[in-house]
């Protein structure tokens, strides 16, 4: 059917021929014509990798296959969604093993794009978890992957923005919880300086962000509010809660029902908002314990947050530089700053080590920042580029709406390996997106 597409961000917006199926069979004879396409989950990567004239839509693909739940094994077919995941198996007394700030993606997804959370310094991406996948490749054969079985293929899949095939059936690991909720500690740091020592003081706790005020200048050049936490225990909650400690959160959400005017977002209403969102804390330290909804999903609770940044869209900017290049981290929020382009979204998290193929995450510090579509903003972020590489960093694919190719160059140093390997099992680019073919990766020459 064809219909206008477009991806979280809202730019770019194409019109797409988008094909369901129920049954690996029909998957089969989608696969099976002669046309290129990309798979495609919920649309909840921000730029345009799962964007192409023919989209294969994952979502009615959805059933769980098997869940042991004493070992905490969980298999499924792709198109489910972290969402669905978590209702089956947090009241069991388990939980997702990694996972991002939306539960609104599908395991297919969050696999093609190697996801990271708040534990990465503790538990990796998504692909440390994983035991085995299904992989429909080009040819229409079934391969399955595993770290041991065609590990090739399993490593360029893992990050690998559904280049090699689709991905139909994923059987993971989770991790075991006593409660459903979160021992939660807030402290904030007055500069860019007292964040990292905070950072580093921290260092034990399983899940660790930063909101950071981009911004501000001076003292407080980099003020912040630093966000730990770990799966509250029975004996960390109170009383009334040990009778039901699994509970579900409840699901009750605000829409955004319309697209913001593009002259709403500006530096002054970006200072207003960071200067209340630093101020709401009152005390340098706050601890409490919360449902996990408001601490791994704060804006799952907004539906359609996206349409503030107007009908134009935005652009995530998600990089990640090494540890050593702290002065990296410091001229690029220095740049953003002088620019005038804060973002309301800026997250900062340390990366722990990670020696991947294409996948986002290595040692080091990276940040993600909401830029609203404007004139003047691609050059900018071109300039931001340049600064990235400069620090030996790099963008991550499942955010990137703009990048060029020398860009993906500098900053993947196994890329030819990945192309190599996308050609294997996709010889004739039939595999392909508006992404893959603007970075070459689907160049079958």
């Amino acid at each position: 059917m064809k219909k206008w597409l477009a991806n979280w961000g809202n730019y770019p917006v194409i019109e797409s021929n988008e094909e369901s199926f129920v049954f690996a069979d029909q998957l089969d004879q989608l696969i099976a014509k002669d046309q290129p396409f990309i798979a495609r989950g919920n649309g909840r990567c921000y730029g345009d990798a799962s964007l192409s004239g023919r989209t294969i839509s994952t979502l009615k693909f959805n059933k769980i296959l098997s869940f042991d739940k004493d070992k905490g094994v969980f298999e499924c077919e792709s198109g489910i969604t972290l969402d669905q995941i978590l209702t089956v198996i947090v009241p069991s007394g388990w939980f997702l093993p990694v996972t991002p700030g939306t539960k609104f993606i599908t395991i297919g997804g969050a696999l093609a794009s190697d996801v990271h959370g708040k534990n990465h310094h503790v538990d990796g991406s998504i692909s440390n978890h994983v035991i085995e996948f299904d992989l429909v490749i080009a040819s229409d054969e079934v391969i399955t992957c595993s770290p041991l079985n065609h590990p090739d293929l399993f490593e360029a899949t893992c990050g690998g923005m559904g280049l090699t095939g689709v991905i139909s059936r994923v059987k993971f690991r989770l991790k075991k919880i006593e409660t459903s909720l979160i021992k939660q500690k807030q402290v904030k740091a007055e500069n860019l300086q007292e964040l990292m020592e905070l950072f580093d003081t921290y260092k034990d706790y399983t899940y660790s962000v930063a909101w950071i005020d981009c911004l501000k200048k001076g003292k407080h050049f980099g003020r912040s509010i630093l966000m730990l936490g770990e799966h509250a225990a029975i004996n960390d909650v109170d009383e009334s809660q040990r009778s039901n400690p699994l509970k579900l959160p409840g699901n009750k959400q605000i829409n955004f029902p319309i697209n913001m005017p593009s002259w709403v977002l500006n530096k002054f209403t970006v200072k207003a908002f960071n200067f209340l969102y630093y101020t709401k804390n009152f005390k340098k330290e706050i601890n409490n314990v919360v449902s996990y909804e408001p601490f791994f999903y704060p804006l799952d609770k907004v539906l359609h947050w996206n349409r503030l940044y107007g009908k134009s869209g935005f652009v995530q900017y998600q990089f990640v530089v090494p540890l050593e290049a702290k002065q990296g981290l410091v001229e690029i929020l220095n740049r953003i700053s002088d620019e005038g382009l804060g973002s309301f979204l800026a997250v900062l998290k340390v990366f722990g080590k990670q020696e991947s193929m294409i996948s986002f995450p290595k040692e080091g510090y990276t940040l993600a920042l909401d830029f609203p579509v404007r004139k003047g903003l691609l050059s900018f972020l071109d300039e931001l580029d340049v600064l990235v590489l400069k620090y030996n960093g790099r963008l991550y694919l499942s955010k990137d709406a703009r990048m060029k190719p020398g860009m993906l160059e500098g900053g993947y140093p196994e890329l030819e390996k990945f192309k190599n390997i996308v050609k294997k099992y996709n010889p004739d680019g039939k595999i392909r997106s508006l992404q893959s073919d603007r970075l070459l990766l689907t160049d079958t020459k």
